[in-house]
């Protein structure tokens, strides 16, 4: 035995993921219920469209008023996290839900807007503050990366099973009694929250706004994480953006079968996500390789699939794609939730801020720059165009995982 190996303190057992989940539910929860607002609004867009005699597109697009006032709201926001008590921002975040909830069911044009708005915002403090607290929530890193990742699957599975759990939410005066039990839920979260909350977890002299920038520049590893997320959700928003689209024209698939193919891709997201969770646990010993080889075998999956499920012109060769596609982006995004809850230290909050600032942008990248590869060249333009995100998120994948910093 080396001198090395002898001075190297033995392996801790990771803590089961029972424990971890009766410690982080609130989190769990609070992320679930974040999802049924506009999960409501996309469901009965056509109902909404009629109530306030406006037209369904019109109505349809204001939802991209919320992912603008999410990506203003979190850089603006990022910097300030580390320095609110968490459960509070994730209470008030709530509770700015239910309001949001509440007022679109007045039944105006206007109040749509404010809904959409509102609810951008709400999200924009929400997402960050529940993966931060989730992860204060040990003292080691590799149970607080685990935490966070069990936050983020918890809010997956809750996106792939929200439309029946919405039809049920309406049997009760339609979407306006949806989103009044959704109003409901988000207070009781909230206040659930407050009741579970420990004092003792938050963390105390936060570096101020101009520090947390400051500190954030001097990161390089954490901002390449933060690119890496974004340049992801870019590649794959874009996907999910034409895939309905693309079953259709070249398969014939109907709306009613390509719920399947939804229920494939997301199911695959969520097994993905649940299982690089556990494999990004760093206990030390593996340095920067195994995360490396998390994202590039992610990355280089999710690449060959995009442009698989586009371009090939059999339904087994495109349903296999499309699983690989939802599993690899799924091992990239908890692999860099996991580096920057490991890794960030004081910066945590703020991290997850710039991160989810990052992947705002990138959904609204991804329809934009599928749809100019569409418009230029056809299937093949939309597999090349979401393609090059993922190839430039492969250039900075040695920068993402090259140092530690505690």
């Amino acid at each position: 035995m080396t001198a090395q190996a002898a001075s190297r303190p033995p392996a801790r057992r990771p803590t089961p993921d029972i424990r971890i989940v009766r410690a982080i539910w609130p989190a769990m929860l609070a992320g679930t219920v974040s999802l049924l607002p506009f999960t409501v609004y996309s469901t009965f867009l056509v109902p909404i469209s009629e109530t306030v005699r406006a037209d369904a597109a019109a109505v349809g697009a204001l939802r991209g008023l919320g992912g603008v006032a999410a990506l203003l709201t979190g850089v603006a926001i990022a910097p300030l996290l580390g320095r609110w008590p968490r459960h509070r921002a994730v209470a008030g975040a709530l509770t700015l839900l239910a309001l949001c909830c509440l007022t679109a069911t007045t039944g105006s044009y206007a109040a749509l807007v404010a809904f959409c708005l509102g609810t951008g915002v709400a999200t924009a403090v929400l997402t960050p503050a529940l993966l931060a607290l989730a992860t204060s929530r040990f003292t080691d890193p590799a149970d607080g990366g685990r935490a966070a990742t069990l936050v983020s699957t918890s809010t997956t599975l809750a996106a792939v099973l929200a439309g029946p759990v919405v039809g049920g939410l309406a049997a009760w005066r339609g979407w306006a009694g949806a989103l009044w039990v959704t109003a409901a839920l988000a207070v009781l979260t909230g206040l659930a929250f407050l009741r579970s909350a420990d004092p003792g977890a938050e963390q105390a002299a936060a570096p101020g706004y101009r520090e947390s920038l400051r500190r954030l520049r001097s990161r390089p590893d954490l901002l390449a994480v933060v690119a890496v997320a974004g340049l992801r959700t870019t590649s794959f928003m874009g996907y999910l953006s034409f895939l309905a689209v693309t079953y259709h024209d070249r398969f014939g698939t109907d709306a009613g079968t390509f719920t399947l193919v939804w229920t494939l891709s997301g199911a695959s997201f969520v097994v993905g996500g649940y299982l690089a969770g556990r494999w990004a646990r760093d206990d030390g010993a593996a340095g920067p390789a195994r995360p490396r080889l998390l994202l590039l075998a992610g990355l280089g999956g999710g690449l060959v699939a995009v442009l698989t499920v586009f371009l090939v012109p059999w339904l087994p060769g495109a349903l296999a794609a499309t699983t690989v596609m939802g599993f690899g982006h799924a091992v990239v995004g908890a692999t860099a939730t996991s580096l920057i809850a490991q890794r960030a230290g004081r910066l945590t909050p703020a991290t997850f801020g710039l991160q989810a600032a990052g992947m705002s942008l990138g959904v609204f990248a991804g329809a934009a720059l599928g749809g100019a590869g569409l418009a230029v060249a056809g299937s093949p333009g939309l597999a090349v165009a979401l393609a090059v995100p993922t190839a430039l998120a492969v250039l900075l994948v040695r920068s993402a995982t090259r140092t530690r910093i505690s």
